[in-house]
């Protein structure tokens, strides 16, 4: 099972002045995934998260899903406080996120995200809002297991071939279509 927790770093919940909507949200999204998660660990912007961040790693989460402080606020520093933890970032991830994101909400142009790995952790930095919550965990479904597994020192398994309607297709029966298909430059 794989291990998970979301930090949310945000001054304003964190002193009491509104509840965060963000953590919950991801919290039942990665138990939706089968993922083993406790309630949110809410921390001021800042070194907070770093704290929180060694904790994480400390206690053997294999995932850590930040939310808040990616912005361009003077306060938001979650990117800078990861970056500064991480042994290599996976930038497909968060440029992922952001283009799930892009044709509805044009400012997720503004969020700083990043994805990367300390020790045999992954760690993804998501936007404050339930809408960033929503699409980060949109595009971590299909891979996270993946990720962990790869963490974990697992082998790559390979993909099942892809299939049509006449059963799956063959690297001899590909190289058929194309030879025979104009479209792609093969002979007629």
């Amino acid at each position: 099972m794989i291990r998970a927790r979301v930090v949310v770093a945000s001054n304003r919940a964190s002193a009491g002045v509104y509840e965060d909507t963000s953590g919950p949200l991801l919290v039942a999204g990665l138990r939706e995934l089968g993922c083993q998660v406790d309630e949110p660990v809410v921390v001021p912007d800042g070194e907070p998260v770093g704290a929180a961040l060694r904790a994480a790693l400390a206690d053997g989460v294999d995932v850590v899903l930040t939310s808040g402080g990616t912005g361009i606020n003077p306060t938001d520093r979650t990117p800078e406080v990861t970056r500064a933890l991480l042994d290599h970032e996976v930038p497909g991830i968060a440029e992922a996120i952001r283009a799930h994101s892009r044709e509805r909400v044009p400012t997720s142009a503004l969020s700083r995200g990043l994805a990367g790995v300390v020790g045999r952790m992954l760690v993804v930095n998501l936007p404050g809002s339930r809408g960033g919550a929503r699409d980060g965990l949109a595009v971590l479904g299909p891979i996270l297991a993946h990720a962990v597994d790869q963490l974990r020192g697992g082998d790559h398994q390979p993909s099942p071939p892809p299939t049509t309607e006449a059963g799956p297709v063959t690297a001899e029966a590909g190289a058929e279509a194309t030879e025979a298909d104009p479209a792609t430059g093969g002979d007629q």
